[in-house]
């Protein structure tokens, strides 16, 4: 997870220098980018996969994205050989059904109002944890989430576990 926008085009050209394939997990973002609120891997990134119940607000689930390309003809058998059977089984009718629902409704302006609101309450968040003198890893947020550093309270996560 990271709080700060995400530069696919340069991920994409450090990909392309060294020969290797780009996919981008958008679990955490997949919401924002289908409503415009954070840029979109999809131009850049030869795999791009999301869970369905984050940001998109639907059922538990998960979908993966591909780009046919000559630098990888069988991606398609590469990934349906990794998903199943070992991965998934028969198909859940009633998720299908959810995840249908659910981004009919991202795709209304509701939910695009939603996500600005998502982006901006995030926003006032860490600059009020700033204002009161508290470290954000990353000197802020440009999505949903907000990384503070708790270590100079002498917190850290094996003590908060306790």
């Amino acid at each position: 997870a990271y709080p700060r926008t995400i530069d696919f085009a340069r991920f994409r050209a450090i990909a392309d220098e060294v020969g290797a394939i780009l996919m981008a997990d958008i679990a955490h973002i997949s919401g924002l980018v289908a409503t415009k609120q954070h840029p979109s891997p999809f131009e850049h990134c030869d795999v791009v996969t999301t869970t369905t119940h984050k940001s998109l607000r639907g059922p538990r689930a998960g979908m993966i994205f591909f780009k046919y390309s000559e630098a990888i003809p069988d991606i398609k058998e590469r990934i349906d050989m990794a998903v199943f059977p070992a991965l998934q089984g028969g198909p859940h009718n009633h998720q299908i059904g959810a995840l249908a629902a659910q981004l009919l409704e991202v795709n209304t302006p509701e939910f695009v109002e939603y996500s600005k609101a998502v982006v901006a309450n995030s926003s006032t968040l860490a600059e009020a944890l700033m204002a009161k003198g508290h470290k954000l890893a990353s000197g802020g947020t440009d999505n949903h989430l907000v990384l503070w550093d708790l270590r100079p309270h002498g917190l850290t996560g094996s003590k908060v576990e306790k």
